[in-house]
């Protein structure tokens, strides 16, 4: 048995290729799909530099290669065999990334890039080498700066977790939105707050461990989800400790710069426990080579694919990819000397454009092709209206933008402390907006907002994004807005709210008129 085990692995080492030219091979086949898709890449870079949310993106990369090295040798005992079945899959996350790209949706091109990488090595490697590889090949997927979509309900549980602790500490809690009052303070979670970089860490460095200490799926699995659990509450009682540390201190502790050391040596102290934790559950060995081990004697009577049939597949799968950039490239139809005229909606049933403005505050939207702002009045009583219109959507000028926002983190006048979905009553159908309470030391707004695809209406944004993809595949074009109604209100938002919806009733018909006849000239 001995013998026959020593003859196997002699016959597949004969027809494989060194280790340092497999790693090598597998180096150049990640390279080549970041290269062919750059500017997707340059899009993750530049998130990983400014952002230090996914600052740890830049690790990533070198971690993988680092996996892959530490495997060369077991690696070199697999035959190569390319396999065409792999450009299925390759196929299908071009298309993928294509229409991301149409729609400018850009972590979702990102991800369709990483995603290409390991079917790249099954496509020219072999479907031994990419199961060999599952991890390394699985771990580029932290590389992709996603996780946003997460802070506005962590920064919910932040908030209420944080009032409830004051609460069950004996504190007097005034809580609205996420803003609330203790005696002799006030406070607000903003984004910085939510601990979605404190989880996207742990869940990065939680895989990672897993992934190193542990042979079973089992305790990987459980491990991965004690670190994503872990970090959230941890976020919750770093938030409390930051205000009692600052109440009991008469505010002279754990502001500004105290404010982050405090929280990443806090998180830093978690992440040390929960590693130790797990250390108590190590089983040493390591079952990747188990697998390979099994894989090269499953690949006992096979042979590599010589050179020809190896760049035969390269050269298919560098076609099958290259096609969508130049594609993209072909298609884009930017024109900057385009200039968009937004006209103002007639006034009607007893409205009357007003000369004055409501109110000095304004939504940020950006990159917009045409904006207009009105004030309307009937009866003496205000409401103002905003259009942001996007005619020729791309990358940093479009409607779905995160940093198009009623109200922008830290404003020095205005807060944001409510809003929530709801459902209105236009064109004889019932569409969802949302609904927003804003305060600032002179004036309280109701403001309801949706977005305006040609017809048809958002309020969420992967919706507002399906729509976009169904007008781009039916050649409708990407023409799209931001309506924003605001009124005044006191104490309560009933009558604000019934104002903002006589207005809709009213006025809706011509401001549906005036976003569907858009004028466009020449510069």
């Amino acid at each position: 048995m001995n013998v026959e085990r020593q003859q196997m692995t002699t016959h597949v080492q004969e027809s494989a290729v060194s280790p340092s030219t497999l790693f090598l091979l597998i180096v150049l086949t990640l390279a080549t799909g970041l290269l062919v898709f750059w500017q997707t890449t340059a899009s993750m870079v530049a998130i990983w530099w400014r952002s230090e949310t996914f600052a740890h993106g830049f690790f990533i990369f070198p971690i993988s290669l680092y996996l892959i090295w530490r495997r060369r040798e077991q690696l070199a005992r697999l035959p190569l065999l390319p396999d065409y079945k792999a450009l299925v899959p390759l196929f299908g996350l071009g298309v993928l990334w294509w229409l991301a790209n149409t729609i400018d949706v850009l972590v979702v091109q990102q991800l369709a890039m990483v995603a290409m990488l390991p079917v790249l090595v099954w496509a020219l490697l072999g479907w031994r080498v990419l199961r060999a590889l599952t991890f390394p090949l699985g771990f580029l997927i932290f590389a992709v700066p996603m996780g946003e979509g997460l802070i506005p309900p962590l920064m919910d549980f932040t908030a209420n977790f944080t009032v409830k602790m004051l609460q069950l500490t004996g504190i007097p809690v005034f809580k609205e939105g996420l803003f609330f009052e203790i005696p002799g303070s006030r406070w607000s979670v903003v984004e910085g707050c939510s601990g979605v970089r404190y989880l996207i860490a742990s869940v990065t460095l939680g895989c990672l461990y897993a992934y190193l200490i542990y042979r079973s799926l089992t305790r990987r699995l459980l491990f991965v989800l004690a670190s994503v659990a872990m970090p959230i509450v941890a976020n919750g009682l770093r938030a409390y400790m930051i205000v009692m540390i600052a109440h009991l201190s008469d505010h002279k502790l754990a502001h500004g710069v105290d404010h982050f050391i405090y929280g990443w040596v806090f998180f830093g102290i978690v992440m040390l426990l929960l590693f130790w934790l797990g250390s108590f559950w190590r089983e040493d060995g390591d079952d990747q080579d188990e697998t390979v081990e099994s894989t090269a004697a499953a690949a006992a009577h096979e042979r590599s694919a010589n050179r020809t049939s190896m760049f035969t597949a390269a050269l298919a799968a560098f076609g099958l990819l290259i096609v969508w950039p130049a594609w993209a490239y072909i298609n884009s139809h930017q024109d900057d000397d385009l200039v968009v005229t937004l006209s103002v909606p007639e006034a009607q049933s007893g409205w009357h454009k007003a000369p004055d403005s409501l109110t000095p505050w304004r939504p940020r939207y950006l990159g917009m092709d045409a904006e207009l702002e009105q004030t309307y009045v009937k009866d003496g009583r205000r409401v103002s209206l905003y259009l942001a219109y996007y005619r020729s959507q791309r990358q940093d000028a479009e409607l779905i933008n995160s940093q198009n926002v009623m109200v922008e983190q830290k404003h020095p006048l205005w807060s944001q402390v409510g809003n929530r979905p709801a459902r209105l009553q236009i064109n004889g159908e019932r569409i969802p907006i949302h609904q927003a309470k804003l305060r600032s030391s002179g004036q309280n707004l109701l403001v309801y907002y949706w977005d305006w695809f040609a017809g048809e209406y958002a309020a969420n944004d992967y919706t507002a994004k399906l729509l976009e993809a169904k007008n781009t595949l039916l050649g409708r074009g990407t023409d799209a807005a931001g309506v924003i109604i605001a009124a005044e209100f006191e104490m309560e938002t009933a009558e604000a709210g019934a104002l903002i919806e006589e207005f809709i009733t009213d006025m809706y018909p011509a401001i549906e008129a005036s976003l569907g006849q858009v004028g466009e000239a020449k510069d």
